[in-house]
């Protein structure tokens, strides 16, 4: 028996018409690096999304699905082109800018984009990959720049605000099947070629409904959220979306992602909900201990990407009255997956011990842990396995390319009742918490026993002297293999020993994890999203680049 309900497609289309509508004196706030950010309405914005639209479609010719590459910074012309792109009925596709040149030229022409948007400010990234662009019809450059370097490149070359300015104010957007793409977002390809992930209209409009709700980011309209996230980082972790749909208003960085313009425009415009990758906060934090800034108006930040350290959290309540919030998603799942709040009743330290983990798993996303012995691990959680997970935000398949028949499903990434294998290793608790111990390529297999790497390295970065530290496995004769440490030591630390913080280490963990090398270095390299990228420390240590010393 079937219901009597509409059937109403979930599209990106409803979100922007409802946030041009009932939430029009909302705002986009872009900070210029000036005296004054940019300010612009969702009602000003609806304008230009439907103008962006009939410029794309009648004088740049997007049909179809045809993909529209962004190359751009957060800002409020970044906004426009989330909405309009996919409304229209063509797919987004974000750019990951910091990428290494090689693996972009090889995104753009494995989706085939024929239209890039980019901020005049990147055009010295992007001119020099325009001969090996062979889809690239059109280039759209928005804000300033040095246009002079396009001279003589074979794509046509347009104004962002030009080709907006006798566009209609009203566009009639076309009915989608809701599981049609909107949006299209590759993985940083830390291992082999990057990998696609098609977004539907359906994901991204319930991703923005959980982002909405009160067990993940609670946005209302009350709220101005502030994505520092990049917004070509899995949709900036649907907070542009989410945010039209809530009416919350965006303060947006550009590309002043530095600690000090991010403390002064936190500052100077009172975001009250964040999110971005640890890395971020850190430095955040040791620029506000050297210059005193209010940042007060932030009720919550929400930290994903990698874990955070627990110092790090506390650090940020105690001194500066804000709550850094633990969630976990990667690119496959939209991404949320779970966000860390206590359940009701709780405090102090049981409080810290929910909120230490990633997080509780929300109803749309439903998990199991792959044990070893090719099983299924309990939600006890003690037993511990690889995270794999379904629902209707996380991806059954990789896109296949412009020019493939069928998506890809490897077989290391889902399993073959269609499960997302995450390469997550973790316990859940019986009441739906997840607890992830180690990514399954970084877990440290040692006489047949698993040490955490990201255990080791946050009791570590809990050390007053310690600004950061990556915990690697490196080959040992007698146990297989053993951690090898390496930290990043605080101006001023210089003088710290490795037996001092071995023995800082003694105090909170089990011996036999201790580890008995270990190496300073500059920074911890990371990859284009902020993480850790601890294949280079393996690799500098197998090639003997990094001074070690045995304790």
């Amino acid at each position: 028996m079937l219901s009597t309900m509409q059937d109403v497609p979930l599209t990106v289309s409803r979100i922007l018409a409802h946030g041009e509508r009932v939430h029009g004196a909302a705002e986009i706030i872009t900070w210029t690096g000036g005296p004054e950010p940019l300010r612009r309405t969702f009602a000003e914005t609806g304008v230009r999304s439907a103008r962006l639209a009939h410029a794309l479609r009648d004088k740049l010719g997007v049909r179809g699905d045809e993909r529209v590459g962004t190359l751009m910074w957060n800002n409020a012309e970044h906004v426009e082109a989330y909405l309009a792109i996919p409304s229209m009925g063509a797919v987004l596709h974000t750019l990951n800018l910091r990428l290494p040149p090689e693996q972009l030229v090889w995104i753009v022409n494995h989706a085939a984009d024929r239209v890039l948007l980019v901020n005049g400010t990147l055009l010295p990234l992007l001119v020099p990959l325009l001969p090996k662009l062979p889809t690239v019809e059109h280039v759209v450059v928005v804000g300033p720049g040095d246009r002079a370097a396009l001279d003589g490149a074979s794509v046509r070359v347009h104004d962002y605000e030009e080709l907006l300015a006798d566009r209609p104010g009203s566009y009639d957007w076309p009915e989608i099947d809701e599981r049609q793409a909107a949006a299209l977002c590759y993985t940083s390809g830390t291992t082999g070629d990057p990998k696609g992930v098609l977004f539907s209209h359906r994901s991204v409009y319930l991703h923005a409904m959980q982002v909405n709700s009160a067990e993940s980011f609670a946005l209302t309209s009350a709220d101005v959220a502030m994505p520092v996230v990049p917004m070509f980082h899995v949709n900036a972790w649907g907070l542009p979306h989410a945010s039209f749909m809530a009416g919350a208003s965006m303060l947006m960085t550009d590309r002043f992602l530095q600690p000090a313009p991010i403390a002064e425009m936190i500052e100077t415009v009172r975001p009250t909900i964040a999110g971005a990758v640890p890395t971020i906060w850190q430095g955040l934090l040791a620029e506000l201990e050297q210059n005193k800034r209010d940042v007060s108006s932030l009720s919550r930040v929400v930290i994903g990407g990698s874990a955070c350290p627990p110092s790090l959290m506390r650090a940020f309540e105690e001194r500066h009255g804000v709550t850094l919030v633990h969630a976990w998603g990667m690119t496959e799942t939209s991404p949320l997956g779970t966000v860390s709040h206590p359940p009701a009743g709780v405090s102090g330290d049981e409080a810290w011990a929910y909120r230490l983990t990633q997080g509780r798993l929300p109803a749309s996303v439903e998990a199991r842990l792959a044990a070893p012995d090719g099983g299924f691990a309990p939600w006890d959680g003690a037993s511990a396995g690889e995270l794999e997970v379904r629902g209707p935000w996380i991806a059954a398949a990789y896109y296949g390319g412009a020019d493939a028949d069928e998506p890809l499903r490897p077989e290391d990434k889902f399993s073959p009742d269609g499960w997302l294998r995450t390469g997550d290793v973790g316990t859940i608790s019986p009441d739906g918490y997840l607890t992830l111990t180690d990514r399954a390529k970084d877990v440290i297999k040692s006489g047949g026993e698993w040490i955490s790497s990201v255990e080791l390295e946050n009791h570590l970065m809990a050390h007053p002297d310690v600004a950061e530290a990556a915990v690697v496995a490196v080959p040992d004769e007698k146990w297989g293999e053993r951690p090898l440490a390496t930290v990043v030591l605080r101006e001023g630390a210089a003088d710290v020993g490795y037996g001092e913080l071995r023995d800082f280490l003694a105090e909170r963990v089990a011996r036999w994890q201790l580890p008995e090398r270990w190496a300073v270095i500059p920074a911890v390299p990371k990859t284009s999203v902020g993480k850790f990228d601890k294949k280079v420390l393996r690799a500098r240590y197998a090639a003997g680049e990094l001074d070690v010393t045995e304790v």
